[in-house]
């Protein structure tokens, strides 16, 4: 039978800035509960150092909204995701809101706005 090996000897797992991003991105997805008709998916872009992560999430919103909520539970799941799949502070989150979708516009465009 073989020794068993020591702690220290058996290497490490190294979670990468990509896996980190994916995570963010689809916590933010969670959080705001899908994709506004006619947006993009959210998408993140990490920044990782040592034992925490530097988050910044591109984010479309249905509009009209509460807009500083929505980022703030975006922030709050991020955070919360990040730390429970890989053990990491998500010290600075920070959401962009690239585009603001208005169901009213898109009626509009369909004509059926008077």
């Amino acid at each position: 039978m073989a020794e068993p090996v020591a702690p220290g000897s058996r290497g490490a797992t190294v979670i990468t800035d990509r896996v980190v991003a994916k995570i963010a991105a689809r916590a933010a997805r969670e959080a705001l509960g899908g994709v506004p008709e006619g947006g993009a998916p959210p998408h993140a872009t990490v920044t990782l150092h040592q034992d925490h992560a530097r988050v910044r999430v591109g984010v479309d919103l249905g509009h009209p909204c509460d807009i500083g909520e929505r980022c703030a539970a975006v922030r709050r799941r991020v955070v919360q995701r990040v730390k429970s799949l890989t053990d990491m502070e998500a010290r600075e989150v920070v959401v962009q809101v690239e585009r603001l979708h208005s169901a009213r516009a898109r009626v509009a465009a369909r004509g059926r706005l008077r």
